[in-house]
């Protein structure tokens, strides 16, 4: 390979005139073509790169599928390699879930260039030379440009294949999914979760490891290390690659392979779920379903599951085409977000069973009719029942784990199968050492996460699956005519049997930064002053810290991972800053009650939960920090 050392601008590489000498000595000029941005609210289509367009002195080969199968091979060699001069960049410092920004920060020359190429520099050299990396996101805007842009500096520095979603997309769970099927080197996911999208709103990138889950902090921390001395971006001199045909395109000796996003997970979910099962269940006539794509990634998944795979009508999917503003929307499956699907599922004739998944299709929310499902009670009653309804776990789940911040309504499970049982902190990498290991199997935050060791990534369609099989199992000898159990049948015999953990979340997004870090250091000095025996009102504190993780597994350890105030009845409140906004500070307060008394079960959990909620407000001195006096989301 030829490496031309210069100060080539990036986007002079990716759009502009590119020129090379030919085996006869003439100059040979073609405009290449780029994706420009697609309407806010048009269908994902990318299109053709017309082969007239691509510099003849390019070596290329394509294997294409769109309406008909053909074959075409050629002689492989080189590709030019550039490299391109830059310089360091403020603001990306990566977190628990990668780099997330607002779009029009990574829209910067070579802002999203510069992280990619620092990732590479802090990755060993045998963990991506002449491999493969798996590229996918949930189609928001600027994912076709940045498709571009990451396959080219890949190619750069000598990978040797990367397998591409068709139109980019592809869900962070089968993201995690094809990376395992396919023994791939890693894989980056394109997408901000359930942050929105379009030309104002937010956009990400993450990298996940062979295992299928996201780097760990010690990679993350070397390519933001990397990002503050980089010199130069190793880019490839190649055409765009169409995303828009199922097929292989090579380049010398680097091949670009575009294929069907759904196939690989499908597959995987019919290995886990018995498919047959839920099958009765959804062509039942007395039980309807439905779910919200939220015009997110899922979409993509939801008839080829649902409705080929399962017999739900294609009526049954609302917001089921993917757009790159997610249709005006915010992707994110709570109560506020989702009002649309609440609306329908607490109307008087509403469905038995509804659920929705988020941007990338990692989150989910389960309702029933005229009920909701909290995620913490969410995952505590999928382990519960696991072990007879879901035929991965028929030898029953090796451990459960759950979020710091998530109810303990999954540690009682835990405690009544006997099973081990891990606390860790915010972040779905922490589970992952924990299922390398062999330690865990299912495990839940309360964020509308949940998911199991079939991947390593929080899986919203699984958990989805999950449940249907659950009341699919409670209902396989019920005939037409008798009553069906419901989601919240089986939520409240899950209560009557382990007790309710009253939980709430309370988010105030985008607050001033300085403010909220002031208040988490305000709590700090407050715990570091607060002894057991101590009383907060009514409740009496059993300890007060600042949540410290060791892995049992590698010993590493992360602090500071949110405040907590435990009390003597076992009633919790826990501060925490997230990192998973683009903007600005979301301080999240969590209250949890535990209540053994089944009479009392049908609270109103803010009822329930008011004086924690109160209290939490006093101790926090929120108000006088950040001036906001009433949270943008409540859990």
């Amino acid at each position: 390979m030829v490496s031309y050392p210069g100060t080539l601008r990036l986007d002079s590489l990716l759009s502009s005139t590119f020129r090379r000498k030919s085996s006869s000595n003439a100059t040979v000029s073609a405009r290449l073509v780029s994706l420009s941005p697609l309407p806010s609210s048009s269908p994902l289509r990318t299109p053709k790169l017309p082969l007239k367009m691509i510099p003849s002195s390019i070596p290329h080969s394509r294997l294409f599928i769109c309406n008909s199968s053909s074959t075409a091979i050629a002689e492989p060699e080189g590709i030019k390699i550039s490299s391109v001069s830059t310089k360091p960049m403020e603001g990306q410092k990566t977190g628990t879930s990668g780099l997330r920004k607002k779009v029009k920060v990574f829209m910067q020359e070579n802002y999203l260039a510069n992280w990619i190429q620092a990732l590479f520099n802090s990755l060993p050299p045998e963990d991506y030379k002449n491999g493969v990396l798996v590229l996918g996101g949930d189609g928001r805007y600027f994912n076709k440009e940045a498709a571009q842009i990451i396959i080219k500096i890949a190619a750069g520095n000598g990978v040797g294949k990367i397998l591409v979603g068709k139109e980019g997309l592809m869900s962070t769970p089968a993201v995690s999914a094809v990376i395992r099927k396919r023994k791939a080197n890693g894989g980056f996911i394109m997408s901000a979760s359930h942050n929105p999208g379009g030309p104002e709103y937010d956009w990400g990138i993450k990298f996940n490891y062979s295992s299928g889950q996201p780097a760990p902090e010690s990679i993350t921390d070397k390519i933001y290390g990397n990002t503050l001395s980089i010199t130069e971006i190793k880019t490839a001199e190649i055409p765009d690659v169409d995303l828009s045909c199922l097929g292989v395109t090579k380049y010398g000796n680097f091949s670009v392979e575009v294929v069907d996003p759904v196939s690989d997970y499908l597959e995987l979910m019919e290995s886990v779920f018995d498919f047959q099962l839920i099958k009765s269940l959804l062509s039942r006539s007395d039980f309807r379903f439905t779910f919200d794509a939220m015009h997110a990634v899922t979409g993509a998944y939801a008839k080829p599951i649902f409705v080929d795979k399962l017999g739900a009508k294609l009526d049954f999917i609302s917001n089921g085409v993917p757009l790159e503003d997610f249709g005006h929307g915010h992707p994110d499956p709570n109560l506020t977000y989702a009002k649309d699907l609440v609306n329908i599922m607490y109307s008087k004739n509403g469905p038995d069973f509804g659920a929705a998944s988020d941007g990338d299709g990692d989150r989910n929310m389960i309702l029933g009719k005229r009920f909701f499902v909290t995620p913490s009670d969410s995952v505590a009653i999928i382990a519960a029942n696991a072990q007879e309804a879901i035929p991965y776990f028929k030898n029953g789940p090796k451990g459960l784990a759950r979020s710091m911040p998530t109810s303990g309504a999954l540690d009682r499970v835990a405690e009544k199968l006997n099973l081990p049982f891990f606390e860790v902190p915010t972040g779905w990498k922490f589970f992952g050492n924990l299922m390398d290991a062999g330690k865990l199997s299912i495990c839940g935050e309360e964020s509308f996460g949940t998911g199991s060791d079939h991947i390593r990534e929080k899986d919203g369609i699984w958990a989805v699956l999950a449940w249907l099989s659950i009341i699919a199992y409670r209902n396989k000898d019920k005939k037409l005519g008798e009553k069906l159990v419901s989601v919240s049948d089986v939520v409240k015999e899950h209560w009557a049997k382990y007790g309710r953990n009253f939980f709430s979340r309370y988010d105030y997004e985008e607050c001033e930064s300085e403010g909220a870090n002031k208040m988490i250091e305000h709590l700090r000095g407050l715990i570091s002053k607060s002894e057991a025996g101590e009383k907060f009102g009514n409740y009496v504190l059993k300890f007060a810290d600042d949540f410290t993780y060791t892995d049992p597994v590698d010993g590493s350890v992360a602090s500071k991972q949110g405040v907590r105030f435990v009390f003597t009845d076992g009633s919790r409140i826990i501060f925490r800053l997230s990192g998973t906004g683009s903007a600005g500070a979301t301080i999240r307060i969590y209250v949890e009650q535990f209540e053994p008394d089944v009479s009392k079960h049908e609270m109103d959990a803010q009822e329930a939960l008011k004086p924690l909620i109160d209290l939490a407000l006093s101790v926090s001195k929120l108000k006088d920090f950040t001036g906001r006096e009433k949270p943008t989301v409540i859990t």
